[in-house]
């Protein structure tokens, strides 16, 4: 659809609900964010900043959510007026009714997903609803659009070639969820269900069962008994943020608490069994399990999310910061972690006059604002993988720690504090330049 058409079709809906058109900004900002989700384009093509351009973003989402009645955000906007604009076209346009059990009246219409793509339906599907059918109420707001093209071309790849399981795992604030929340416009159009929950507040597996099948169920004359069932009839994504808070500290990385240990066989069979659906997890750290699952499976995938790399660029120009021969050198410094770097970024801009030269000249990390990020991650160690990042912090060069327990190295990989360096045919390890800054300060 085009991009004008639809906005044009938007600004009609809100004046006939508000009397009031769109004004300019607002329309640009809506047809920057359906084209590609980024406000960077339009602060720049508006002579404005990307705080203002954000904040008046924010006051759109709440006008758009208002006349269409859905909690509209940035990364859902596109899906919902086009849903919308859809069913809009349809209502006045060759139509089969049928009544409901409840007496209710839906409209049976074959969307132009369904025509170009009926072949990845189930033919017992009798859903009565437009697909796909989105559920991103609990996301975060997408806040920068960064990069992670590579990223995105990987995952989509892994979709399209039916992978049951996908694991991104990282550092916090790393971009993770971000970078699904950036994906899930490009590939909507190729599932029925598209689900997301955290799993901050460790919800047992049977609760996320039963909201999982509500909302399944919804958009269905007869719902289906099992979360299989759905992963079976259709083509359903469903993303589990935040796995790591099932996860035990104080032990080995990526172990399941006792209580969430169903999770591990929920997911095994997710990994094992026919159907065509997919979970992404998002953690910290990744689940043990996962290993096994991938050596067994070749539908099993895992990403180990790193940073911006030269994309990281963006950051640093919204900010006005100077030197910007001197970017990359910075960005590399923080590994590209978009919050690291709009931390620092926000000490240069008042410190140092936005002179990134002036804060190199410093020649040591600074971890304003880090540390607590840093200590989250140390919290979880434990006993025997701390110790052995004391012993790395005081290296001054990566080692050989064969010696030591392949469990230990592999677990603080998994938590993304070691790293495997080649040097003349060998492996050896080093500690996260950052973490060792950090326990060296």
């Amino acid at each position: 659809m085009r991009i004008k058409e639809l906005s044009k079709w938007t600004d009609d809906q809100v004046f006939a609900k508000t009397g009031e058109h769109l004004d300019t900004l607002q329309k640009d900002i809506l047809e920057g964010v359906l084209e590609h989700p980024n406000f960077c384009k339009v602060a720049k093509n508006n002579g404005y900043s990307y705080d203002h351009v954000k904040k008046e973003g924010a006051e759109l989402w709440k006008i758009l959510s208002e006349v269409f009645e859905e909690n509209i955000k940035q990364c859902n906007v596109k899906s919902i007026l086009e849903n919308k604009f859809a069913d809009n076209i349809y209502n006045f346009s060759s139509q089969q009714t049928v009544i409901g059990d409840n007496g209710t009246i839906n409209i049976c219409r074959e969307n132009q997903q369904d025509r170009g793509n009926k072949k990845r339906r189930s033919p017992s599907s009798n859903s009565q609803n437009q697909f796909p059918i989105i559920d991103l109420k609990n996301a975060p707001e997408l806040n920068y659009n960064y990069g992670r093209k590579t990223e995105i071309d990987q995952l989509k790849d892994w979709l399209e070639n039916k992978t049951k399981l996908i694991t991104i795992y990282g550092l916090s604030k790393i971009g993770k969820t971000a970078l699904i929340l950036k994906l899930i416009p490009e590939i909507q159009e190729n599932f029925d269900y598209i689900f997301y929950r955290t799993l901050d507040n460790k919800p047992t597996l049977i609760n996320l069962k039963d909201e999982l099948k509500q909302f399944f169920a919804q958009s269905q004359e007869k719902p289906l008994p099992k979360v299989i069932d759905y992963f079976r009839s259709y083509r359903c994504l469903v993303i589990l943020d935040d796995v790591h808070n099932i996860f035990k500290t104080g032990d080995l990385a990526g172990q399941y608490l006792p209580e969430f240990k169903d999770y591990s066989r929920f997911l095994q069979k997710v990994a094992s069994l026919d159907h065509q659906s997919c979970i992404i997890l998002i953690s910290w750290e990744k689940p043990q399990q996962i290993d096994q699952l991938e050596a067994e499976n070749f539908n099993v995938k895992t990403l180990q999310l790193s940073g911006l790399g030269e994309d990281g660029k963006e950051i640093l120009t919204e900010k006005g910061l100077k030197d910007e021969d001197q970017y990359l050198q910075f960005i590399n410094l923080y590994q590209g972690n978009p919050s690291w770097l709009n931390l620092i970024a926000n000490i240069i801009k008042d410190d140092f006059n936005r002179e990134i030269s002036q804060f190199l000249a410093l020649d040591e990390l600074c971890l304003e604002g880090i540390e607590i990020m840093l200590e989250n991650h140390l919290e979880r160690l434990s006993d025997t993988e701390r110790n052995l990042i004391n012993n790395l912090a005081d290296q001054d060069q990566a080692i050989d720690i064969k010696q030591q327990s392949i469990k230990i190295r592999k677990s603080l990989i998994r938590r993304c504090l070691l790293e495997q360096i080649l040097q003349e045919n060998e492996i050896k390890y080093q500690l996260n330049p950052i973490f060792k800054a950090y326990l060296n300060s």
